[in-house]
């Protein structure tokens, strides 16, 4: 590589570390705007503790008028996400990275703004609701951490690639692959979900199921970062 080459990747490198800057400080901000919401809810719908399992969750009437207003709210940050990684991305593999950078880094911090405004959880393995669409997803804290950087792992490899001019490159296999390990944790979330006001809610959620997705992907990244352009 002679320097001239040398000096572009450089100042690519240079300019894409303050992007990633930028996205990780509106991710944080995001972060705790997100708490503060989930501050308010349970400050109105569970003054006496947010404990699992969730009865009247799905079913009582109140609670369903604020169900739709809730999942409206997060299809607005879902829009909100995916148009903030299409500024901030070039082509689409930056663009996925973003995404995936802000996702993983808004998870996170979510839990650590949490604790500081609510003391909760009072460990990983607390129980929360992640998601509303198209039905509730449920796990343990740890789930959707671990998850988080996985995510912010891959993401880092694509950035980092194309900074050096070497686009990461992903066979048909590990699209389908990916595509595969999503489908399935979506999967395993939302059946936990169906059982968010059961006495034995835990039983729902497969830690194996969920470690052998986890494990596949960290693989098939491993995989797509041994491919040369």
């Amino acid at each position: 590589m002679d320097n001239e080459t040398e000096a572009i990747y450089a100042g690519d490198t240079i300019q894409m570390s303050k992007r990633l800057t930028i996205v990780v400080i509106f991710s944080i901000g995001l972060a705790f705007i997100e708490a503060v919401v989930v501050v308010y809810l349970r400050a109105i719908f569970y003054p006496q503790g947010f404990v699992f399992p969730l009865v009247g969750f799905m079913t009582d009437n109140h609670w369903l008028k604020f169900l739709r207003i809730e999942t409206y709210r997060e299809v607005a940050t879902l829009v909100v996400l995916f148009s903030s990684s299409w500024l901030f991305g070039k082509n689409f593999r930056t663009r996925l990275a973003y995404f995936l950078t802000i996702f993983a880094i808004w998870d996170i911090f979510y839990y650590l703004w949490l604790k500081v405004l609510l003391d909760w959880p009072s460990s990983i393995m607390e129980w929360d609701v992640l998601f509303l669409i198209p039905v509730p997803w449920v796990a343990p804290v740890l789930a959707p951490v671990i998850l988080s950087v996985t995510m912010l792992m891959g993401a880092m490899l694509i950035l980092y690639r194309e900074s050096r001019g070497q686009a990461l490159q992903t066979s048909r296999v590990a699209k389908y692959g990916f595509t595969l390990v999503g489908l399935i944790l979506m999967g395993h979330f939302c059946y936990a979900g169906m059982h968010i006001s059961q006495i034995d809610y835990k039983a729902y959620f497969n830690w194996p199921i969920f470690l052998g997705c986890e494990i596949a992907a960290i693989i098939l990244i491993l995989k797509c970062s041994l491919n040369k352009k």
